[in-house]
């Protein structure tokens, strides 16, 4: 699942560090909404990225366990919204997750699609390998629920970019002999996705756009 609702600006446009960022209490209403959603499922592991936003979102899912925390699932990282120039700032945003994303491209001037590939999947690769447990919890970030995705569809590390994954939502996939992607994007709080059209980016844009003098 991915992790609920944070806030990455405040009311003057100005970023927070995205590493220290929590939940809102959207966010945490969210979360809980996925510990009902989820009640009755017997997880053997919770694995967070080790964020404070994947750790407060385990916490609220599965309150009972203990979270392991694997840093190579954090976020796909950014580069400084300053050194991206202001003409093409709309452009980073809202088409960072369009169509097929080549691996070389930059996410707002920072990361690689193919560096995430190449920390993600190895992790991926030894959970899998790992026979001691039957369900897991995987509370990470929308960028890498989309590669993780798009690896169990693909078998390759082609980034398909479509795959919207709001706040708290969650995805279902079976691996065994190969991958079974059972559902994906399912938001506890607005299971039929009518809050908003917009993708995660196009709101972070229009949150940065409304409160920044840049632009």
């Amino acid at each position: 699942m991915r992790h609920g609702a944070v806030s990455y600006f405040d009311d003057a446009g100005t970023p927070f560090h995205p590493d220290t960022v929590p939940l809102t209490d959207e966010g945490r209403q969210q979360a809980a909404a996925a510990r009902e959603l989820l009640d009755g499922v017997a997880f053997d592991r919770v694995i967070a990225s080790g964020l404070p936003r994947t750790l407060e979102t385990a916490a609220i899912v599965a309150p009972a366990h203990e979270i392991e925390v694997w840093p190579e699932l954090q976020e796909l990282r950014g580069d400084r919204l300053e050194s991206i120039p202001a003409d093409e700032l709309e452009q980073a945003f809202v088409h960072a997750f369009r169509g097929v994303v080549p691996n070389e491209k930059r996410f707002l001037g920072g990361e690689t699609i193919g560096e995430l590939f190449d920390r993600v999947l190895p992790a991926l690769d030894r959970l899998v390998a790992d026979t001691t447990w039957d369900t897991v919890l995987l509370v990470l970030h929308g960028a890498v629920n989309r590669a993780i995705l798009s690896y169990a569809l693909t078998g390759q590390q082609m980034f398909l970019g479509h795959f919207e994954q709001a706040a708290g939502c969650v995805n279902v996939l079976d691996v065994g002999d190969g991958w079974i992607v059972r559902a994906v994007g399912i938001s506890p709080t607005d299971p039929a996705h009518r809050a908003t059209r917009k993708t995660t980016m196009e709101g972070y844009w229009e949150r940065y756009r409304g409160a920044s003098p840049r632009g």
